[in-house]
């Protein structure tokens, strides 16, 4: 008989590669949610005997979804599968109960591992396998869960760094004119002053430049966590931006470029403005971002007042080879 066994993920693409990595002798029947609560809901109709959780995810996140597993005492067995793969994030998750957890992007090595190593797996008596599932996915789809992998190794160095836990949000992901580019900077609505730092990277076909924003409210205690004194000093203030910036933009970098199997090449970062407004950032530079596509991420830090959003403009003529190569992890 077969196990029901549930993907629980945001992404189209990340579901779709996770079925397809899935032993095919398995004898299975998969079923798909595309949030936590989703995911409940299909647990509880007995659809999620074999849980692949995914953590950042809007509606209710995958530590929710744990959580409500223990206090319920839902019959599922969970495997978290996910880009944020810092050492705290696996303690959380095992003490929520968490069979285990897989990095994305997913291997079919690591997911058969796991799955004879806790005696899941078992094997169908004749016959092919379960059949692939069909699942639509689109290019900005894809391109958030490639952000959302990079994002993730970018936090990991930084909470070993500096031995945080970093909060991670769902990536956003649009293509953009520079008059809408304001208000995709929705993380910053709160913040009223900001210094900005940006930082070229060019790859085969594939140009851009990745802004990172600094809340200034989050300089003091940055600093701090760098073991920097004076931190209201304005050459420590650079010292972190710079620091902050070498960190995440060339970890998020390394991310996407394995994940589209390409170098990039980094240029020296620029600072752009010290202690302005995010209108004032965009129009004192307006002639430097036409349409474009944007990521954007917003990395927090627990228990600090840290707030930094992290942005990748890609140029417009970038898009087809882009295309191109999500294209090929589609597929």
């Amino acid at each position: 008989m077969a196990i029901p066994v549930l993907i629980c993920d945001d992404s189209a693409l990340a579901r779709k590669q996770m079925a397809r990595t899935l032993p095919k002798e398995w004898e299975v029947d998969i079923n798909f949610a595309a949030n936590g609560a989703e995911g409940l809901e299909a647990i509880r109709a007995g659809k999620g005997e074999i849980v692949f959780l995914d953590l950042n995810m809007p509606v209710m996140d995958g530590y929710e979804v744990l959580q409500a597993i223990q206090q319920q005492d839902l019959p599922a067995m969970v495997i978290v599968v996910s880009g944020d793969i810092q050492i705290k994030a696996h303690q959380r998750v095992k003490a929520l109960g968490a069979l285990d957890f897989i990095q994305k992007p997913v291997s079919a090595d690591a997911i058969r591992n796991i799955l004879q190593e806790y005696g899941i797996l078992q094997l169908a008596e004749g016959g092919d396998g379960n059949e692939e599932p069909m699942i639509q996915v689109d290019m900005r789809d894809a391109c958030q869960e490639v952000a959302n992998v990079a994002m993730g190794r970018a936090a990991d160095l930084l909470a070993k760094l500096l031995d945080v836990f970093v909060l991670l949000p769902i990536p956003n992901v649009n293509v953009l004119e520079v008059s809408e580019l304001t208000m995709a900077l929705k993380a910053t609505e709160q913040s009223p002053k900001i210094s900005a730092l940006c930082q070229g990277f060019i790859g085969a076909g594939i140009a851009g430049e990745a802004l990172l924003l600094f809340h200034d409210s989050s300089f003091k205690d940055m600093a701090k966590l760098m073991g920097l004194s004076d931190p209201e000093d304005t050459n420590t203030e650079i010292e972190v931006m710079i620091d902050t910036a070498n960190v995440l933009i060339g970890a998020f970098l390394s991310g996407i470029s394995e994940q589209l199997d390409m170098q990039f090449s980094q240029a020296h970062p620029v600072v752009l403005g010290r202690h302005c407004t995010v209108n004032d950032l965009i129009h004192d530079n307006s002639d430097r971002w036409q349409r474009t596509l944007a990521m954007e991420i917003n990395y927090r830090i627990e228990d600090h007042n840290v707030q930094c959003d992290l942005l990748l403009l890609f140029t417009e003529d970038s898009l087809p080879t882009l295309n191109f190569k999500l294209g090929y992890l589609m597929n």
